[in-house]
């Protein structure tokens, strides 16, 4: 039997790709009307969807998620990432006085934007107090790149950004030595398979963020090159590599609001 990708209700244009690639690499793409019903003996090895589907799906199918640690962003150096970044929970965070740009690390569960001051974060009565948020210097990167990475290198890149607006484009032959090199020394810190968005800053390039490659898009990337690291990042817990273990996504209380 062919293993099953399985994938969200909604496509992104991002998911059909993948999904046209799974096909035609001999997988059987799987589109769920609603991860809160699994049909009864559905067997899956792998996912691309968001952090809620996979959340939903994952446990109950034994399908191992890898994602950067939650601090993985703070914890860089300061001239990794061009701007001073601090992770705390949203407690602390709503007696920001001044602009920021607040993200949560590994889900959606906050909208990343710039936040002029703490109290338009969401309050108590919409999340957990102890819920971890990034709080970084608010910069502007004058062009914004997507690297897939498989065991600790380059895989599948291209340009995603620049002059601040949404520009997929091939990645540059001049930016891809760059990039490169900077991601070769962060490899122990990250999964052997995860997305990390490095951006062009002040004349350098700088690490903007990680991201699971299950969860995110492929812009101009070759799709079947981003579908193997698709299959690393969301395959079968009992075939996780051991140094990927700590880096699987722990098992969250399920949300309804799928």
């Amino acid at each position: 039997m062919p293993r099953t990708l399985l994938l969200p209700p909604r496509l992104t244009a991002s998911a059909e790709s993948v999904s046209r690639a799974a096909e035609g690499r001999g997988l059987m793409p799987v589109q769920l009307s609603s991860p809160a019903d699994l049909p009864e003996g559905l067997k899956a090895e792998h996912l691309h969807a968001g952090p809620t589907f996979a959340d939903a799906v994952a446990p109950a199918l034994g399908i191992a998620c890898l994602e950067a640690p939650a601090t993985w962003l703070a914890d860089l150096p300061r001239a990794v990432v061009g701007r001073a970044i601090r992770a705390l929970p949203i407690r602390d965070a709503w007696k920001l006085r001044y602009p920021s740009f607040i993200k949560a690390p590994n889900d959606k569960s906050l909208r990343a934007m710039i936040y002029t001051d703490g109290a338009r974060l969401p309050g108590p009565d919409a999340v957990d107090p102890d819920t971890l948020v990034l709080v970084a210097d608010i910069v502007t990167f004058t062009a914004e790149y997507r690297l897939h990475l498989l065991d600790g290198a380059i895989h599948a890149a291209s340009q995603y950004a620049a002059s601040g607006g949404l520009r997929p484009a091939p990645m540059p032959d001049g930016v891809a030595a760059d990039a490169a090199a900077l991601v070769a020394d962060l490899a122990g810190t990250l999964p052997t398979a995860i997305v990390v968005d490095v951006g062009a800053l002040d004349g350098r390039l700088v690490v903007i963020e990680a991201n699971a490659a299950w969860a995110s898009g492929t812009y101009a990337s070759d799709v079947d090159r981003v579908l193997d690291v698709v299959l690393r990042a969301a395959g079968p817990a009992a075939e996780l590599l051991p140094r990927d273990r700590a880096f699987v996504r722990p098992v969250l209380p399920l949300r309804v609001d799928v």
